[in-house]
């Protein structure tokens, strides 16, 4: 079984142990994520910083750097975005005008849209 284990404190000397699964991530999401690492790697060679100095320039520590690296999809979007921007890795668009555009079209979309989905009620008819 693949996770980790967590023991936690729930008050008057009740403790529980439970463990977490890890996530099964598409396999889409993880070559993107490992794309996104390895330029990262790339971009930071090129402009000769260390680790510890992108690390620094993150607020991060350096073993999550290397997780950013890796391709760990563990980390959150946040940080591997903030490395990426440090390190010089365009995410969508390397104009930041176009970007914020972009931004509002598709929030303008998005308000187009219903607010909530709701499921639906009836039965599936497959008695073609």
């Amino acid at each position: 079984m693949i996770g980790k284990n967590y023991l936690s404190y729930s008050g008057k000397s009740s403790y529980s142990f439970y463990m977490v699964r890890a996530h099964a991530y598409s396999r889409y999401a993880r070559d993107a994520a490992s794309l996104l690492g390895e330029r990262i790697l790339i971009a930071r060679r090129q402009r000769r910083w260390s680790q510890r100095e992108l690390a620094e320039r993150a607020g991060i520590a350096v073993p999550t750097l290397r997780k950013v690296e890796k391709g760990d999809l563990g980390v959150t979007l946040g940080t591997a975005f903030e490395v990426a921007a440090l390190a010089g890795v365009p995410l969508f668009d390397n104009d930041a005008d176009r970007l914020s555009a972009d931004l509002d079209r598709t929030v303008a979309r998005g308000a187009l849209l219903p607010q909530r989905v709701r499921p639906r009620n009836r039965p599936v008819r497959d008695d073609f």
